[in-house]
């Protein structure tokens, strides 16, 4: 298994999704898309029950980089991206870019709740 993938279900886990996306792809303040998710299988995302069963494969999606963690220092655009709301019951507030190496694999590890695929 992958960074941040999981064994077992997290909707087993317990607790409510329901997430607010907000993406810019061009990197400036206002968002340049919005989107809602609510696990199973609603919200305004594209293809929400297939949004669900990715996220709900993933064990830790939201977590920041670890501070102590050496990063590539390799640039992937001005994209940023910020989800809020709860995963599986906890609160969420994460924003996302693509400004180094680590930043670049965290976006794409959730790339399907940006509507891109890089």
């Amino acid at each position: 298994m992958g960074r941040g993938e999981s064994s077992g279900s997290g909707m087993d886990a317990g607790g409510e999704t329901s997430l607010d996306i907000s993406v810019s792809l061009s990197g400036k303040e206002a968002p340049t898309k919005e989107w809602t998710l609510r696990c199973p299988d609603g919200g305004t995302l594209p293809s929400p029950e297939q949004a669900c069963e990715q996220l709900d494969g993933l064990d830790d999606p939201f977590a920041a980089v670890p501070k102590d963690v050496a990063c590539t220092q390799v640039y992937g655009g001005p994209q940023i991206a910020t989800v809020t709301g709860t995963f599986r019951g906890e609160r969420v507030d994460a924003r996302f870019s693509r400004t180094d190496g680590c930043e670049i694999e965290r976006w794409d590890q959730v790339a399907f709740l940006f509507g891109t695929t890089t």
